[in-house]
């Protein structure tokens, strides 16, 4: 008996699509390694079901010998030993609950490492869960760890003892016996059919939840803009239409539910009166005593326990397969990559070869075939029209857009194979959209990192915030959350500047990062950029200002997704105010 034997196969029996590859499953691996835990629980179900025949004995010994002898001895010393063999069965019952629960915690442990990062992986890469629910695999994991602790592993474990019950009614008479598994198939038959009733009207429950959760999140990170423009209203409708459809579906759920619970409550009594119709009749003729009669019920009832307590925990076991079957398809999609190059440091040469960028359900690539070579040390300016694809590209450079055909080379090797951990402490990035994390102003410039309060510090005065993050309520221990309504684009911006260039990163792509900034934040913003030049730092940002090529070696001109030109900028810089740069042509034109 294994962790495989017992738990894998039934939680990959949800993906029926799919043949039960065990020894190519991720999960099952890691169910596994926990095989002891299982054997010992089964171990100690077998303690405990077997003591469970206790109070049966002890009933046919009060009524065949106490009563018919007298003897108060009698009862005392059957009575101590009842209660002895309480306590070991509430001992070993205690001791598998207890094994099963630091076994869930352990698997939470071993698991949520890698959960963590497929979560974010599965968000790059646009995978359907995570496009739902960004939190379903953290969820997914919860859910198995709760049916690993619960109801449902003893109801697995405790199932071979419903024959062992059966077999001590036979042995009683044959007519309980075969009364036993009369009732055994019916309510066998009863789990499957509630199964097949209840599990698609959960499923669907569940998919609305996820769907109304999504897109309520979805809107709330966009309260302002919501308010602002009145458009609350026409947002709770849509969101009120999926409401309602979760709630028609979740009602139906619960109804199907209702269903099945009065039919399993109905086996149930019908069972206790029906085999002590039958253990009367065998009294009444003399076949067994008056004390077997009585006793006959219990230990029926012990034996469709498991039944009922499957029958019981099925919600719980069918959303367990479906967190099982998400979880395994995207730890299987998403492997953990081999660490190539992790003690090497980045120079910041960088090749693109053939690079091709495209995005589901759009007929055309976004980049096509994009080969060009930049050496260490070097600052480009992206240029071209809205929608020629230069964030794609940074998203590219940076190694965080999926559907990519080609190669991005970072020192000579694929970014794909650089372990990410080691890399991202080497790159800075500074996308269109500043995010900020919930935490302090010193947090997120440090990425959430150990690094020391200089490192923090220095990166504020290259960026030129220093200053400002010292006039905020708490300095560089401001919450984000708070500072957030204190700190306009331009200051979010350099923040997010800032963190970009914290520990002179070898490779840092900027997008647009002068889009909210001032007159002042662009000159601090042409420091950063010529001082990360010195440093030996690679730089692209993609700019539409002409005067902010003065910071630039050379100037990448896309159009329509394609490397129009590739040029080098005269010293000569346009001074600050000057008109925008309105096509790549005035660039081109330049003389190398």
């Amino acid at each position: 008996m294994n962790s495989t034997a017992i738990v894998a196969p039934l939680l990959v029996s949800a993906t029926p699509a799919q043949p039960p590859r065990i020894a190519a499953s991720p999960l099952a691996a890691v169910l596994h390694r926990f095989r002891r835990e299982l054997i010992w629980v089964a171990v100690f179900g077998c303690f405990v079901n077997l003591l469970m025949l206790t109070p049966t004995l002890y009933m046919m010994q009060v009524f065949d010998r106490v009563m018919v002898s007298g003897s108060e001895y009698t009862l005392a010393a059957l009575s101590l030993l009842c209660a002895a063999f309480f306590l070991v069965m509430g001992f070993a019952d205690w001791l598998r609950s207890r094994l099963l629960v630091r076994a869930g915690n352990r698997f939470d442990q071993v698991m949520h490492a890698d959960v963590f990062r497929v979560s974010f992986e599965a968000r790059l890469t646009g995978s359907a869960g995570a496009q739902r629910s960004p939190l379903q695999p953290l969820t997914d994991l919860t859910n198995l760890r709760q049916f690993l602790t619960g109801n449902g592993v003893f109801a697995l474990v405790d199932m071979p003892w419903t024959l062992i019950y059966i077999g001590v009614l036979f042995l009683m008479h044959p007519w309980l016996g075969w009364t036993g598994v009369v009732f055994s198939v019916v309510m066998l038959g009863w789990a499957v059919l509630s199964t097949r009733l209840t599990a698609p009207h959960h499923v669907r429950a569940g998919e609305a939840l996820m769907e109304s959760n999504a897109y309520l999140q979805s809107k709330l990170r966009n309260a302002e803009t919501a308010h602002a423009m009145g458009m609350v209203g026409s947002l709770r409708r849509h969101w009120l239409a999926l409401n309602d459809r979760l709630q028609l579906r979740d009602a139906t759920a619960h109804e199907m539910t209702h269903r099945v619970q009065a039919g399993t409550k109905f086996i149930q009594y019908l069972q206790q009166s029906l085999i002590l119709a039958v253990a009367a009749l065998l009294a009444i003729d003399g076949h067994i005593s008056v004390g077997a009669m009585i006793v006959c019920n219990a230990l029926l009832g012990n034996a469709l326990r498991p039944i009922g307590l499957v029958v019981a925990a099925w919600k719980q076991f069918s959303d367990a397969r479906q967190a099982y079957a998400r979880l395994d398809a995207l730890l299987i999609a998403h492997p953990a990559q081999v660490e190539v190059g992790a003690d090497a440091p980045l120079r910041g040469e960088v090749e693109l070869r053939d690079l091709v960028a495209t995005v589901p359900g759009r007929e055309h690539p976004i980049l096509h075939g994009l080969t060009a070579s930049f050496k260490a040390g070097e600052v480009v300016a992206i240029v071209g029209p809205s929608g020629a694809g230069k964030s794609t590209l940074a998203r590219c450079l940076m190694g965080i857009w999926a559907q990519t055909q080609g190669q991005v080379l970072l020192d000579g090797k694929p970014i794909a194979e650089w372990s990410r951990e080691a890399l991202g402490p080497q790159l800075g990035y500074l996308p269109q959209d500043i995010e900020m994390f919930e935490g302090t102003i010193a947090e997120n410039i440090a990425r959430f990192s150990d690094a020391p309060a200089e490192q923090v510090i220095a990166a504020a005065q290259r960026t030129g915030i220093h200053d400002m993050v010292l006039r905020m309520p708490k300095g560089y221990d401001t919450p984000m959350g708070e500072a957030g309504g204190l700190l306009s684009g331009g200051q979010r911006q350099r923040v997010g500047l800032a963190r970009a260039v914290l520990g002179d990163p070898q490779l840092v792509v900027l997008d647009e990062p002068n889009a909210n900034l001032d007159d002042a934040g662009e000159a601090a913003l042409v420091r950063t950029v010529r001082d990360l030049k010195a440093r030996g730092s690679t730089v692209f940002m993609i700019v539409h200002q002409q005067h902010m090529l003065a910071a630039a070696d050379r100037v990448l001109i896309l159009e329509a997704g394609r490397i129009k030109h590739l040029v080098p900028v005269v010293p000569a810089a346009a001074p600050p105010g000057s008109a925008p740069l309105s096509t790549a042509a005035s660039v081109a034109r330049q003389p190398s």
